[in-house]
């Protein structure tokens, strides 16, 4: 079943990615965002249609695998992301992206072989969702505040951030709603995390909106992916008891991460991102 839910990651990564560079490509000569104008948008509008395959994708690997399995596979968004948006502009990686995505790849790779992770229970106990919902939440809160202060790349970076919380917190209750599948497919429909996911996740992908008009996605995509990746592994540990192989381990997964991380901010950097086919403008 891991497998599979990391095939089904892989390709709901491949849709954020597409997602991305559509709705940037859209958003970034745009005066003005209204929801009138992003609807006149079709650039926009297909995605926001990746969006939503992607959301249907990753239920499925959530279904069928640890959080702290399925969500680390979704940072393959941002090598995704590189790929389409050299195909959709026509340019090919220089050596040092080249690099960066090997790097990426061996530690998102490294990590999961070495932490393993496993186990773990189906849902999460209500008293449990009290303090971390009030700790995300106001996680959240404060990082919007300060954003407001910031000038286009530190507050899309902070942007970032706050809406990489927001996914994780809807991975994590997606998920504790589907742990009531073996009572059925209604019971899934019964219970308040699924509707508390589809409203963190509304809510995140307007935040996403937001942080991708602030700046350029060389700025927003590190904090977008990593943060969702690494928090997700901290909440499928903490509120779902999955297990992580640690111990000797440790000093290696740390390196595996330090190359996950190095690899992702370098890929950010990449010309893929931060120019357009004539090296004029942002994506």
């Amino acid at each position: 079943m891991t497998a599979l839910s990391v095939c089904l990651a892989l390709l709901a990564a491949l849709a954020n990615a597409a997602a991305s560079v559509l709705q940037r490509r859209a958003l970034a000569d745009m005066p003005t965002t209204t929801a009138m104008a992003l609807l006149r948008r079709p650039g926009w509008m297909w995605g926001a249609a990746m969006l939503v395959v992607s959301g249907a994708l990753q239920a499925l690997a959530l279904a069928t695998g640890p959080l702290a399995v399925v969500q680390p596979v979704m940072s393959t968004e941002l090598l995704f992301t590189l790929l389409v948006g050299g195909i959709a502009f026509r340019r090919r990686p220089d050596r040092r992206t080249q690099v960066a995505f090997v790097a990426m790849a061996v530690g998102l790779g490294g990590f999961l072989a070495l932490a393993a992770p496993s186990g773990g229970r189906d849902t999460v106990p209500a008293a449990h969702w009290a303090w971390a919902g009030l700790s995300l939440a106001a996680a959240v809160a404060v990082l919007i505040a300060v954003s407001i202060r910031l000038p286009s790349s530190p507050r899309a970076a902070v942007l970032g951030t706050a809406t990489a919380i927001g996914f994780a917190c809807t991975a994590v209750l997606l998920k504790d709603a589907l742990g009531r599948l073996p009572e059925g497919v209604g019971a899934v429909f019964t219970t308040w995390q699924l509707y508390a996911a589809m409203a963190v996740g509304l809510g995140s992908f307007l935040l996403l909106q937001v942080a991708l008009r602030a700046g350029s996605l060389a700025a927003s995509q590190p904090a977008l992916t990593l943060g969702d990746a690494l928090l997700s592994v901290v909440l499928g540990v903490v509120l779902f008891q999955e297990n992580l192989n640690l111990e000797w381990r440790t000093p290696l997964e740390v390196l595996a991460l330090g190359l996950l991380i190095g690899g992702c901010v370098e890929l950010a950097r990449s010309p893929l991102i931060g120019e357009d086919a004539e090296g004029t403008g942002k994506w």
